[in-house]
């Protein structure tokens, strides 16, 4: 059941990171509108399953890794939570102005806003680190303190994966911003052309 839980909780914010991050590549608002409610409900789910965690497992005999197991993924989620749910409302409200045309082209702005950084990448480290539990949760992974000692290939095998997921997680990281820094002039870019044809009508 552990694994069960923690896998489930895996797949929705994966699946959750990688809906995000297809989200400002969406050909029209309305497309952007749609992706966006479908975002926030598995949002929605994933947050249920951290609250489903401990619930069922409290129901069930037995000691149980998946709450330990829950933890890793628990910041990236809060996070997602208390910043990036406003953000992707932001974009949902925004894509939701086109309801009457729902052809028109996404404007650079709004691209801009669905490609913040805060949006994405919160929701792949989070299911990056639900990944990272699996074997905590099947218990193939002792925890320190636990009632099997950690072994030196433990030890060797934890101190790799550590530096596998930071690599991942900067990875993760610096491309969110790139691909923000790369969308965000592209808003500017019209105000600049605006001023040049003011100046050169005052002219």
């Amino acid at each position: 059941m552990d694994v069960i839980l923690i896998g489930a909780l895996a797949l929705v914010w994966l699946v959750a990171g990688l809906l995000a991050d297809g989200l400002p590549a969406a050909g029209t608002a309305h497309l952007m509108r749609r992706r966006s409610v479908l975002l926030t409900s598995l949002v929605g789910a994933g947050a249920a399953l951290f609250v489903a965690v401990p619930v069922v497992t409290a129901l069930l005999p037995g000691a149980s890794a998946a709450p330990a197991a829950a933890l890793l993924p628990a910041v990236p989620a809060l996070l997602v939570l208390t910043v990036g749910v406003r953000k992707l409302s932001w974009v949902r409200r925004g894509a939701g102005a086109f309801a009457t045309a729902p052809l028109a082209p996404v404007p650079p702005a709004l691209r801009a806003a669905a490609a913040h950084p805060l949006i994405a990448a919160p929701l792949q480290v989070a299911g990056l680190a639900a990944i990272v539990g699996l074997p905590l949760a099947a218990g193939l992974i002792q925890l320190p303190g636990g009632d099997v000692p950690a072994t030196t290939g433990f030890t060797g095998f934890a101190g790799v994966a550590i530096t596998l997921v930071a690599v991942a997680v900067v990875t993760i990281g610096i491309r969110a911003v790139l691909r923000h820094s790369r969308l965000a002039p592209l808003v500017l870019a019209p105000l600049h052309q605006a001023r040049q044809r003011a100046r050169a009508t005052a002219r």
